[in-house]
C-alpha cells in the first residue's frame, strides 16, 4: 500500500492553487442571509417550455423516496443523522416539482415550499450548502414558470438564496458544482428585474464563458467523462437554452448569438450521449454512474426536440470520441463500447473509477458485459470497491487498481492512456495502453486489444513488465446466466433466449458471484468471468450466431 504522504502528494500535486487557497477562503468566510425584500419579478418575454422530467421522488404529501430510502417529512425532518448527505441534499433539490406527472402533486409541493421557508432558516444546514443551493433556486423558478403561483414567502426567500449564493460560489471545487451555481444566478437574475438581478445575471454568465467551453469538450463529451454527469450537464445546457430563449429580450444585443452557441454544445451532447448509450436506451457505467439520478436519455432528446435542437445521427459503424477516450463499434447485433479515456481532468477527477480500458457490450438488444455502477458515495467500503478495477471489465494486477482511488472523490496516481487507436472495415478493432501500474515493482504496461465482427468479440490483453499475478474481469448482466464447460469456454444464456459462447484462448478461467449497481441504493447479484492471465497474456473470445438458437444455460450453483 502506498504511504499516506505519497497518496497526499500525487493527489494534490495536480491541483490548480484556487482548490487549495479557495478551500481555505470558503470554509472562513461567515457571510449573513441578506433579507431586504425581493426585485420585482420579470415578466416572460417567450415561450416556456416544459423541461425534461425524472422519475418523482415524493411517494406521499409529506414523504419521499429518495436514492430508494424513504423518508417521512414528519419524523425526519429537513436535516439531521437520520439520513446521509446525499439524501439530504437530494431533499432540498426539490426535484419533484418538475418530475414526471408533477401537476397531479401541485398541492404537496405547495404545502413543501412552504413548509422549508418557514422552517429551515437561512445560511444553516446541508440545504444551504451552494450546491443543493442552486438545483432549489432553479427547480423553483421552473415549477413558477410552468404555471404554478410561487407564495411569496417563496419568492422572497428566492432572492435570499440568489444572494447568499452570489458569496459561496464554489470555485474550490470547480467543475459541475460551480457550473450549477452559475446556471442559478442565470435563472434568478432572468426570473427578477432590476439592477440587483442584473448582477446576478452577469456574474452568472461571466461564470459560463469560461466554465461552458473548458467543461464541454470539442466532441461533446463532459469533461469528468461519466455518461451520468454528461446527462445532468447536458440538461443544464438546454434548461439555459429555454431560459434564456424565454427572456431573450432581456439579454441585450448578445442574446441571440449566445443562445445559437449553446444550442450548438447542446446539439454535440446529444451525440455524445447517443453514442455512449446502450440499445436499451440507457447509459454507459464508465466512472461514476447509475440510472434514475439525471433525467433519462428519452427524456432529454424529447427535451431538446421541444427547444428544436436535434442530433446529428451517430457515425456507423464506429464512432471515436477523441477528445473523451471512448469508441463505439457496431457490427451487426453487437454493441462494444470502450474505454480508452483518461480518468477525467487532472485537477479534478472526483467522480473517477479506476476502469482504464475497460468495456460494456450489448448484443442482439441486450447488455452482456457490465461495469458494476454506483450505488453509494461517501467513504465507505463499498463506495471504495466499487470504484476500484476489479469492479469494471479490465485487468488488475496484484490486487492493485490501475488509479489509485482512495476516500470517496480522491485519485492519487493514475492511469494515463498510451497510443488509443480505432480502426475497421468488416473487423472492427480498438486499442491502447496504459501506465497506471508502472508505480509497482515490476513497472507493468497494461495493452488490450478489442476485435468485433457480426458474430465474435475478441479481447486480447498484454502485459509487459514483471508482476505476481494478473487476471481479466468480464461482468456479467443480471439476467444472463452462464454455463462452464470442462475446458476453458462455456455458454452465456442471455434473457430474450439467445446465447453466446466463451472462450478463453490464451489464459484460465473461472466464475465467480459479485453485485451489479444500477441505481443508487441497489445491488443485484450477477456473475463475473475471471481470466487469470498466462505469461503476461489472455485472449478471451465471445462467440454468436445469427439465427436464434435454443439455451439451456443455468446458473453457476453456490
Amino acid at each position: 500500500m502506498p504511504s499516506r504522504l505519497s497518496r497526499y502528494w500525487h493527489t494534490l500535486r495536480h491541483l490548480r492553487p484556487v482548490q487549495l487557497y479557495g478551500r481555505i477562503a470558503f470554509r472562513l468566510a461567515r457571510p449573513r442571509p441578506d433579507t431586504r425584500p425581493a426585485p420585482a419579478v420579470r415578466a416572460l418575454l417567450g415561450p416556456w417550455l416544459a423541461p425534461a422530467r425524472r422519475k418523482p421522488s415524493l411517494a406521499g404529501p409529506r414523504k419521499f423516496c429518495i436514492l430508494n430510502v424513504d423518508g417521512s417529512l414528519d419524523e425526519i425532518g429537513w436535516d439531521g443523522p437520520e439520513r446521509e448527505k446525499l439524501w439530504r441534499y437530494n431533499q432540498h433539490y426539490f426535484d419533484d416539482l418538475n418530475a414526471l406527472n408533477a401537476g397531479d402533486r401541485s398541492g404537496w409541493h405547495l404545502d413543501l415550499l412552504i413548509d422549508w421557508v418557514a422552517g429551515y432558516p437561512p445560511a444553516i444546514g446541508n440545504g444551504w450548502e451552494p450546491y443543493p443551493t442552486s438545483l432549489r433556486i432553479v427547480n423553483w423558478i421552473k415549477w413558477s414558470r410552468a404555471g404554478n403561483l410561487l407564495p411569496k414567502p417563496c419568492i422572497e426567500s428566492l432572492a435570499v438564496q440568489a444572494r447568499w449564493l452570489t458569496r459561496r460560489l464554489e470555485v474550490h471545487l470547480l467543475g459541475n458544482h460551480l457550473f450549477a451555481n452559475a446556471k442559478a444566478l442565470v435563472f434568478a437574475g432572468l426570473f427578477f428585474e432590476g439592477e440587483e438581478a442584473a448582477g446576478w445575471l452577469s456574474q452568472g454568465l461571466h461564470v459560463l464563458s469560461r466554465q461552458m467551453p473548458e467543461q464541454i469538450l470539442a466532441d461533446g463529451g463532459q469533461f469528468e467523462r461519466s455518461p451520468m454527469y454528461h446527462a445532468l450537464a447536458l440538461e443544464d445546457v438546454l434548461d439555459l437554452c429555454n431560459v434564456l430563449s424565454a427572456y431573450e429580450g432581456a439579454l441585450g444585443v448578445h442574446g441571440h448569438g449566445l443562445i445559437a452557441g449553446w444550442r450548438n454544445r447542446a446539439r454535440l451532447m446529444l451525440r455524445w450521449l447517443d453514442a455512449m448509450c446502450h440499445p436499451d436506451g440507457e447509459i454507459s457505467f464508465f466512472n461514476d454512474a447509475a440510472m434514475g439520478i439525471a433525467p433519462s436519455p428519452d427524456e432529454l432528446k424529447a427535451y431538446a426536440t421541444r427547444l428544436g435542437i436535434v442530433a446529428t445521427e451517430v457515425p456507423m459503424p464506429i464512432t471515436w470520441l477523441e477528445s473523451s477516450g471512448y469508441a463505439r463499434l457496431v457490427s451487426g447485433p453487437a454493441v462494444l463500447l470502450v474505454d480508452m479515456a483518461p480518468v477525467g481532468p487532472d485537477y479534478l477527477p472526483g467522480h473517477a473509477h479506476a476502469d482504464t480500458l475497460s468495456l460494456e457490450f450489448s448484443l442482439f438488444g441486450q447488455r452482456v458485459l457490465v461495469n458494476s455502477g454506483t450505488s453509494c458515495y461517501g467513504d465507505s467500503a463499498e463506495r471504495m470497491r466499487q470504484r476500484g478495477t476489479a469492479a469494471h471489465n479490465t485487468v488488475v494486477v496484484d490486487g492493485e487498481d490501475s488509479s489509485e482511488v482512495w476516500s470517496g472523490f480522491r485519485v492519487a496516481r493514475r492511469a494515463m492512456p498510451i497510443n488509443p487507436r480505432v480502426v475497421g472495415d468488416e473487423a472492427l478493432e480498438a486499442s491502447c495502453g496504459h501506465d497506471g501500474y508502472r508505480r509497482l515493482p515490476g513497472r507493468v504496461i497494461h495493452r488490450r486489444r478489442w476485435r468485433l465482427t457480426r458474430t465474435n468479440l475478441e479481447v486480447e490483453d498484454t502485459l509487459q513488465g514483471s508482476y505476481g499475478s494478473a487476471e481479466a474481469r468480464f461482468h456479467l448482466h443480471p439476467s444472463s446466466t452462464v454455463t462452464m464447460g470442462d475446458g476453458c469456454g462455456g455458454t452465456i444464456g442471455l434473457a430474450n433466449g439467445r446465447s453466446l459462447n466463451w472462450t478463453v484462448a490464451v489464459g484460465s478461467a473461472r466464475i465467480e458471484r459479485t453485485t451489479w449497481h444500477p441505481h443508487f441504493g441497489e445491488s443485484v447479484p450477477n456473475f463475473c468471468l475471471v481470466v487469470r492471465m498466462k505469461d503476461g497474456r489472455a485472449t478471451t473470445r465471445f462467440e454468436w450466431d445469427d439465427e436464434r438458437e435454443d439455451n439451456n444455460a443455468h446458473p453457476v450453483p453456490e
